[in-house]
C-alpha cells in the first residue's frame, strides 16, 4: 500500500493529486478540495465480468434448451413410427397375410436403429431411414389397392366385361331396339331404318364383331358377321354398278 501525502505548504504540490492504493492497481484518487474520487476501472471491470457471465449462461442454456428439443423430437419420431408399425402389422395379421419383404426390411433397420450421441445428426439419420420405410409401405399400398379393385372389377366366371366407344354403343343399342320390335308378333310399325352409306354400315359390323369376339368361342355366334359383309358388298356393288 502507498499513501502519497502532498505538502501543504507547496503550491504545485497542494494542486497534484493525491493516489491512495496499490501502485499497480489504484482506484482511489484525493484530490485537493475534492476529497477522494475513484478513477471508473473497478466498475467497468465488473461490468465486463457479468455481461461475459450472462453471455456464457445464455450460450449454455440456449444449448441445453436445443438439446431437449431435439432429444424430445427424436423420442417423438420412434413413438410415432412404433404405431405405425404396430398398425401395419395387425393390418396384415387380419387379413392373414404376411408383409412384403421390402417393408420387412424397412420394419427391420428403424427398429434396430441406434442413437449417436449428437440427436441433431441421429436425426438426420433417422429421416432417412423413416424415406426409405415411407416408400415401401407406399408400393405396398398401391399394390394391395390395385389387386383389390382389380379383384373387384374383374367379371364373374360366367360374366365378360367389355370396353366399346360410345359410337358403337349407341348403334348396338340402336340395332337391339330394332331387331326387338321386328321379333315382336304385335309389332305394326312401317318406318324404315336404313343405313345412310356404306361406311355406316362398315362401321356398325365392326362393332357388332367387337361384341361377338368377347363372346367365348364356344358360344360364339358363326357365320353372321360373313352374312354382314356379303349384305353389305351386294348392294353397294349393284348401286355402284
Amino acid at each position: 500500500m502507498i499513501v502519497a501525502l502532498g505538502n501543504s505548504r507547496s503550491t504545485d504540490q497542494t494542486r497534484r493529486p493525491i493516489a491512495i492504493g496499490n501502485a499497480r492497481h489504484a482506484r482511489l484518487m484525493f484530490r485537493p478540495g475534492v476529497g477522494l474520487v475513484s478513477d471508473g476501472g473497478a466498475e467497468m471491470d465488473i461490468l465486463a465480468v457479468i455481461v461475459v457471465l450472462l453471455l456464457l449462461l445464455f450460450l449454455a442454456s440456449w444449448s441445453s434448451v436445443r438439446s431437449y428439443f431435439a432429444k424430445g423430437r427424436l423420442a417423438g419420431m420412434e413413438e410415432a413410427t412404433r404405431e405405425v408399425i404396430r398398425g401395419i402389422r395387425s393390418h396384415f395379421e387380419v387379413a392373414g397375410q404376411d408383409p412384403p419383404d421390402h417393408v420387412v426390411k424397412a420394419v427391420e433397420a428403424i427398429s434396430s436403429f441406434a442413437r449417436s450421441r449428437s440427436c441433431e445428426k441421429s436425426i438426420h439419420r433417422y429421416q432417412t431411414l423413416l424415406w426409405t420405410f415411407g416408400d415401401a409401405v407406399g408400393a405396398a399400398c398401391w399394390r394391395k389397392g390395385y389387386e383389390t379393385c382389380q379383384r373387384k372389377m374383374s367379371p364373374r366366371a360366367d360374366g365378360i366385361r367389355l370396353e366399346l366407344p360410345m359410337a358403337d354403343l349407341q348403334e348396338i343399342a340402336a340395332l337391339a331396339h330394332l331387331g326387338f320390335k321386328k321379333m315382336m308378333p304385335n309389332d305394326r310399325g312401317i318406318e324404315l331404318a336404313r343405313f345412310g352409306s356404306e361406311e355406316h354400315a362398315l362401321a356398325v359390323t365392326r362393332a357388332v364383331e367387337r361384341l361377338e369376339q368377347a363372346i367365348p368361342r364356344e358360344h360364339r355366334p358363326s357365320g353372321h358377321s360373313v352374312a354382314r359383309q356379303v349384305l353389305i358388298q351386294h348392294w353397294w356393288e349393284r348401286k355402284r354398278a
